[in-house]
């Protein structure tokens, strides 16, 4: 009798238990899937935030001390930021399959509704897993990582390497000496000081293009379902 009613259900579109059960499997698999790459995140963020501290120790050690490692430690996390956004689209595509099954599986079951093969989610999930995608641009994954942690991270070190030329070892007294300190080498402070506002100006802009771009996604989104 439990198999006919099985047979019915699934012939009415909804899942029998032995399906259930596969797709409850399925589920923790992404869920862990999803906690193993965020681990992966949190490693080069933990990575960044390390060599920051370095940097601000070397430069701060002493009054005559280069605020060479400063501007060095810069590039390395914009490495780590690469390195962080590459592994931000593999997370994004458990998360987003995790998120799927949350809402239309679990949450009509936990309701009292039934799961059923509606053809819209189930669809898309198994397309999503017979044709693996990114779900997500690598810029737009490098405007999402620099938006939610890397920020403070290149504001932190802007704020030593400004604090480290104006205050340390001694106040300024007038703007050459700014430029003096800034030099590095035959580099002059100008074109050194010049290179800092562009590199800043560029991932400032990456944020905030790549924040634009998803807002004005979303609504077209929000419109298409209105409609």
């Amino acid at each position: 009798m439990q198999g006919a009613n099985e047979g019915r259900d699934a012939a009415h579109g909804g899942f029998s238990a032995a399906e259930i059960g596969v797709i409850a499997h399925l589920y923790r698999a992404e869920v862990y899937r999803s906690t193993a790459w965020r681990s992966r995140l949190d490693n080069t963020t933990n990575w960044s935030v390390v060599t920051i501290g370095v940097a601000l120790s070397l430069s701060y050690s002493t009054p005559g001390a280069s605020p060479l490692p400063l501007i060095l430690v810069a590039l390395l996390v914009v490495v780590f930021l690469l390195l962080e956004a590459r592994r931000y689209r593999y997370f994004n595509v458990w998360r987003a399959r995790c998120r799927l099954m949350e809402t239309d599986i679990l949450a009509p079951m936990l309701a009292g509704e039934g799961v059923v093969r509606d053809g819209k989610w189930n669809t898309l999930l198994s397309d999503d897993y017979r044709q693996p995608r990114f779900h997500v641009s690598y810029l737009l994954a490098m405007g999402r990582r620099i938006r939610k942690n890397y920020c403070y991270i290149f504001l932190i070190q802007a704020a030593a390497y400004s604090g480290k030329l104006i205050i340390h070892p001694t106040p300024l007294t007038h703007l050459n000496e700014l430029f003096s300190r800034a030099a590095i080498g035959p580099v002059s402070g100008q074109a050194v000081l010049v290179c800092g506002v562009l590199f800043h100006a560029s991932w400032m802009a990456l944020a905030l293009l790549t924040l634009r771009n998803e807002t004005l996604y979303r609504r077209r989104r929000a419109l298409i379902s209105i409609g």
